[in-house]
């Protein structure tokens, strides 16, 4: 089997646990995290230099990950306890009375992962961009990646945070953008379009890549790319093409499944379309 294969297996899991996940509490933010489940299990499982045995706030010498559309709990919460953070049964607390997995994550918790409260958007970038200039001052040749949504980019804390991160070469930092074109209200397009994301990122002086979200090869061949081009002065970001929903047929390309949970009916038909590959928690 190849690991491209071993890889499209676990983000199959993980999108089972988001779904059963949000229907377990009737609450939750399915799309976005069935969206980005191909990314992240890429990033934890092949990518990232990181230790879950030996979790700590400061995260020496490892590569750490900063989730800035924090909505998109569920997916994080899911890889973390794939990749041994915690054990995969206290997914079934997620969003309950006393839980560590909050609906946006949270450090008051202490859930091994996570490093910054987010969900109040616009924020993560700044958080990204000030623990990568922490490495960099204390001599940490390893990288700081972050994840945003596409419409968090209509918050205008985020080009403050580009110009920073660019005047000040902070170069050991590799952000992602899920760019699937829908937000809570509606397509980004009409609530406020973004333009031509590539050619502001450029502007205000990153690096830029691009690839598909949902090919898991192409991530990996992209993210590879990414972590050569650190250390040459410039912060890079990827534009991240990916389908809300995708994997869950009725979920898919539509706004309207951002914040909303499957009935009974809905979470077994999206069950049936997604293999179990590690075992439900």
């Amino acid at each position: 089997m190849s690991r491209t294969t071993e890889l499209q297996q676990i983000a199959s899991q993980v999108r089972r646990d988001i779904i059963r996940m949000v229907h377990n509490v009737n609450s939750g933010h399915p799309g976005g995290s069935l969206g980005c489940a191909d990314f992240l299990t890429t990033l934890y499982f092949e990518i990232m230099d990181h230790d879950p045995a030996s979790f700590d706030m400061i995260g020496k010498n490892q590569d750490v990950f900063f989730l800035s559309n924090g909505h998109i709990s569920p997916l994080w919460y899911s890889v973390l306890a794939r990749c041994g953070y915690f054990d995969k049964s206290e997914l079934k607390t997620f969003r309950k009375i006393n839980s560590r997995l909050q609906g946006h994550p949270a450090t008051e918790e202490k859930l091994p992962g996570v490093r910054v409260a987010s969900g109040s958007l616009g924020q993560g970038l700044s958080v990204a961009l000030g623990h990568a200039l922490g490495k960099k001052l204390d001599g940490d040749k390893k990288i700081v990646y972050s994840l945003h949504g596409d419409g968090e980019l209509q918050e205008g804390q985020v080009w403050e945070a580009a110009m920073f991160g660019a005047s000040k070469k902070v170069d050991n930092i590799i952000s992602t953008i899920d760019y699937n074109g829908q937000q809570i209200d509606g397509p980004v397009k009409q609530v406020m379009d973004l333009g031509n994301l590539k050619a502001k990122w450029e502007a205000f002086g990153w690096y830029v890549m691009e690839m598909n979200g949902h090919d898991i090869g192409e991530i990996i061949d992209t993210l590879t790319k990414a972590r050569a081009e650190t250390g040459k002065g410039k912060p890079i970001m990827i534009i991240m093409e990916t389908n809300m929903g995708h994997g869950v047929d009725y979920m898919e390309g539509t706004h309207e499944w951002h914040g909303k949970a499957p009935d009974d009916k809905l979470t077994e038909n999206a069950l049936d379309q997604l293999a179990e590959t590690l075992g439900d928690f």
